[in-house]
């Protein structure tokens, strides 16, 4: 290099360090100043009047209420942001609903009050992600409650690269018996493990190891939480039973409907399973207009939502008309339904679908006590589309949520929400259509992958691995009828990769299921689908995505006798992502509802 270059590098390394100073400075005046002072009156007044960003999560707009509430606008402007959107969009936390946007089809009386509707709304604690700091850490660490599992022993399983001061603290909001917001930081103390794993150019963020992510579920059913229930009921009680049940649930032995390998504690899963057969009643809400509404789609990636939502109003057994008998309450709507016939194009806002459903919770709020009981927490939703995360803020967020996008760093919350696979239905007829594959000798092809190279992981799975010829990793291949080059190559592969997108799930892991291959998932942060229950390490690899260098140096040091029993355990676990018309014991509809119950059961507090 010569020497005017080494000046110029030189240079611009000094001024680097000038600014990570400067930066880490300000970022610890401003921790301190907002642990030290609670209405963080001093942080405030650092920035300009009027309208600010607190740590890029959320701006509040100075507004005097009564004219706000005349104009009929929400108190507060919520972040859209999602980084795990199929298409780009700018951050449009400024942004208003547009004018000359499609207006807001009416879906309940006009003359309903919208001060009761944002008193409603604003009760609840607004909760949004940054994109880089987990939110399920709400339930993980409540305060002044012990635990046997620590911060430091979860923060062990963490895997970050080097992170700002801003983004080592946590700020969490609860409400307390009074209805007020209650702040307190969390510092997140984290491994710097990604020295020595080779070159990256993936985006550094905060990553939870699958190990991590199960002591998150361990603390979220055993930590108590500050939930207030207006009146108890009927159903509380049965839920309050059902929890004893299943934590003292008899031993069960292998048996031929339940590989025990494949599961956390097949006991519990089992008694869980009989009770919720036996005990479970869902309300389903009546309200809501089509397209949005008790409308489904049954093919594309989004079908998963569909089928539920066909299968759940179809359905006999657990639908009830009595809701004092309901011990959960069903909101049937589409979250690609709801883009569809919303989304105004090319507006870079999704505003006004999230408005949309803050005023069907509202409605409902009004019109029924059953909301308001407790707080949404005993109603559930199930939702494909990518963009579901940002369509369920608001209110919405104190309800199990079951979504595709089940990522911890924009919002999923382990021990609540659930994990919703993603299906790729190619035929509503016959969902189950070329199902199956080869056997483990007739699988020559080490890993597979191929797909649209979107965002940043595929990309660089590629680069490290197109031209090895041990791997067939590809972009998009071209189209043969009925995508038998594709299944083919699935039905012939040992290891299936995964990879992420844009949003951290893929059709590809039920794929991979489907034609018996080892899935392979390179998603950071990503929950898999029933994670409440399987065990998903006996079946399936996990690679972080900073180490997909060291890829096929993990395969490969897989044994071939631990192979053949993770091949063994995805058949054997095939049967619970099976679509049916007429659903069947432990299929996909039977163990999406599972985990609804599941979660509410273990929330569920005595009284």
């Amino acid at each position: 290099m010569d020497p005017g270059s080494q000046f110029i590098c030189a240079s611009h390394l000094k001024t680097r360090r000038s600014f990570w100073v400067l930066g880490i400075t300000f970022g610890i005046f401003v921790a301190i100043q907002f642990s030290a002072l609670p209405n963080s009156s001093t942080i405030s007044s650092l920035f300009s009047a009027g309208k600010f960003t607190l740590f890029g999560r959320w701006d509040f707009e100075a507004k005097n209420q009564s004219d706000s509430r005349t104009a009929g606008n929400p108190k507060n402007t919520y972040l859209v942001k999602d980084s795990a959107s199929s298409s780009t969009f700018e951050d449009s936390r400024n942004s208003k609903l547009d004018n000359s946007s499609p207006s807001v089809p009416e879906i309940f009386d006009s003359s309903a009050s919208n001060k009761q509707i944002e008193e409603f709304s604003s009760s609840i604690a607004p909760h949004a992600s940054s994109g880089s700091v987990p939110q399920q850490l709400t339930v993980a660490f409540p305060p002044a409650v012990s635990s046997p599992i620590t911060t430091s022993q979860i923060n062990m399983d963490l895997v970050s690269p080097a992170m700002s001061v801003q983004n080592h603290e946590k700020h969490i909001m609860k409400t307390d018996e009074k209805g007020s917001l209650m702040q307190r930081n969390v510092s997140l103390l984290r491994n710097n493990s990604s020295a020595g794993h080779g070159k990256s150019s993936l985006p550094t963020s905060a990553v939870y190891s699958i190990s991590a992510m199960k002591k998150l579920l361990l603390q979220s059913q055993s930590l108590p939480r500050a939930v207030i229930v207006k009146w108890n009921s009927t159903a509380d009680q049965e839920l309050l039973y059902a929890k004893s049940q299943i934590q003292d649930a008899p031993v069960h032995r292998n048996s031929t409907e339940l590989y025990a390998p494949l599961y956390r504690n097949v006991s519990m899963f089992k008694r869980s399973y009989e009770l919720m057969d036996k005990v479970l009643k869902v309300y389903i809400y009546k309200e809501g207009e089509k397209p949005i509404f008790h409308e489904s789609i049954l093919e594309g990636i989004y079908a998963s939502e569909g089928w539920f939502l066909k299968l759940m109003e179809s359905n006999k057994q657990y639908a009830t008309d009595d809701p004092a008998k309901a011990h959960l309450f069903y909101l049937p709507f589409s979250s690609r339904l709801l883009q569809l016939t919303l989304y105004v194009r090319h507006s870079h806002s999704r505003n006004n679908l999230i408005e949309y459903m803050k005023r069907y919770v509202g409605m409902l709020g009004q019109k029924y006590p059953f909301w308001n009981r407790t707080n949404g927490e005993d109603h559930f939703l199930a939702a494909c589309h990518d963009w579901a995360p940002a369509e369920t803020r608001g209110p919405m967020l104190s309800c199990l949520r079951a979504l595709c996008n089940a990522d911890i760093n924009v919002g999923f919350e382990i021990g609540k929400d659930v994990a919703l696979p993603t299906v790729y239905v190619r035929s509503a007829q016959n969902p189950l259509k070329d199902i199956g594959g080869k056997p483990p000798s007739q699988r020559p092809i080490l890993a597979f992958f191929a797909g649209y190279m979107h965002g940043n992981v595929r990309p660089l799975l590629l680069d490290c691995w197109g031209k090895d010829p041990d791997m067939r990793i590809f972009g998009r291949m071209p189209h043969v009828k009925g995508n038998k080059n594709y299944i083919e190559h699935m039905k012939s592969s040992k290891y299936c990769i995964c990879a992420k997108g844009y949003a951290v799930h893929s059709p590809r892991v039920v794929e991979s299921i489907f034609y018996e291959c080892v899935p392979v998932i390179i998603s950071d942060n990503y929950v898999p689908p029933f994670f409440e229950v399987l065990n998903w390490e006996s079946f399936a690899v996990f690679v972080l995505e900073k180490d997909i260098p060291k890829l096929k140096d993990i395969l490969l040091s897989i044994s071939e006798e631990k192979y053949l029993e993770m091949q063994k355990r995805v058949k054997e676990v095939q049967k619970h992502f099976l679509w049916h018309a007429d659903p069947v014991k432990y299929d996909m509809f039977h163990m999406i509802l599972h985990s609804v119950w599941y979660n509410r059961v273990f929330r569920i507090q005595s009284p």
